[in-house]
């Protein structure tokens, strides 16, 4: 009985795929289909108990419920609504007493999760309150955690995911890549995988690694400046992977699965939003297959003042001479410190 209990306690039920899942009941002398039932009953009826799942027998849930905890994925410590009802900020804790965070925003195609993949950050951006450091990884299952739980707790289906939370996913990569495969299975959530972006502060080799995954989510790139110079001021990755050989990954990413990369750009005044600074950049990316995401800075005490209206409209039209497609993110979230880590560093600070 020792032997199965310590093998099982290695195992994270809600990161299992039904095939996992199945095997898994093999191994404990059941039927193989219970796992597919196992994980509708996770997946997409969202429970959080075994006692639950009443097309079990009684014996098996009582095994499962001596081995593990459905509900040691998220307990919902705080709801925070924006002002207008377009996002809602909800914090969070998990097993080991971690704290994470996640937002639910509302848009006209339906309803966005943002989903932390780690508890903090150790990329050190130094415009991102969740570069406290790193607590740990989170698990396939407790990124679905947060997806469920916003759902249960606002009652409106999840239509899109972005890996934009805390956390850096390519750090994560074997975690994401399962959470993925996870909320996309027809068994479950069925979210398509192109309605699910993955973000990353550009980890050269995870790029081409998810390019080779078979996957078609898109690739969400934090840029926020046009050349290594500012961005090396701001993000301590670009002295590893420097601006050339992140954007030759990108455009192996688009060639691999015809997929449009986004780059993000925090627009920061005075920093990286001059004309010349457009020019650079629209320079560098005309011509592949990529968006540009630009967006206000948050204020998060780091010293940095988001560009103005005028300054964000003129970058913007200097990358569309270019024939670079780009947008102005609409701001949501400002009166509830949506920005990622804040709410969590209210809490843990």
């Amino acid at each position: 009985m020792c032997e199965r209990r310590c093998f099982m306690e290695r195992i994270d039920i809600g990161s299992m795929l039904p095939q996992e899942l199945s095997d898994l009941m093999s191994q404990l002398g059941e039927k193989p289909f219970r796992g597919r039932q196992i994980f509708q009953w996770i997946h997409a009826k969202q429970v959080e108990s075994f006692e639950e799942m009443t097309d079990l027998p009684l014996m098996l849930r009582l095994k499962l419920s001596e081995e593990f905890d459905v509900s040691e994925w998220s307990k919902i410590l705080q709801v925070r609504p924006s002002s207008d009802a377009q996002s809602t900020k909800y914090l969070l804790r998990l097993a080991k007493n971690t704290i994470i965070e996640s937002v639910s925003m509302s848009y006209s195609y339906g309803a966005s999760a943002c989903v932390s993949t780690q508890a903090g950050c150790d990329m050190g951006c130094s415009f991102c309150a969740s570069a406290e450091g790193l607590d740990r990884n989170l698990s396939a299952g407790e990124m679905c955690g947060q997806v469920y739980s916003m759902q249960k707790t606002s009652g409106a289906r999840i239509s899109h995911v972005v890996l934009m939370g805390s956390g850096e996913p390519m750090a994560n990569y074997d975690g994401v890549v399962k959470f993925i495969r996870l909320i996309s299975n027809e068994a479950g959530q069925n979210i398509s995988q192109r309605r699910i972006a993955v973000s990353t502060c550009g980890i050269v080799p995870g790029i081409y690694k998810l390019a080779g995954e078979g996957l078609s989510v898109t690739l969400a790139v934090s840029l926020h400046a046009p050349n290594d110079e500012i961005r090396s001021r701001i993000m301590p990755v670009a002295k590893a992977y420097p601006m050339d050989e992140l954007l030759k990954a990108c455009r192996s990413y688009a060639k691999a699965t015809k997929r449009r990369v986004t780059y993000e750009y925090a627009m920061i005044k005075g920093e990286n939003d001059s004309a010349e600074n457009a020019e650079e950049l629209a320079k560098l990316i005309k011509g592949s297959l990529c968006h540009v995401n630009l967006i206000p800075v948050n204020d998060v005490g780091k010293n940095f003042t988001k560009s103005g209206k005028r300054e964000i409209e003129a970058f913007a039209s200097k990358l569309a001479e270019y024939g670079v497609e780009v947008t102005i993110r609409r701001k949501l979230g400002s009166d509830i410190n949506a920005a990622c880590g804040q709410l969590r560093s209210e809490r843990i600070g």
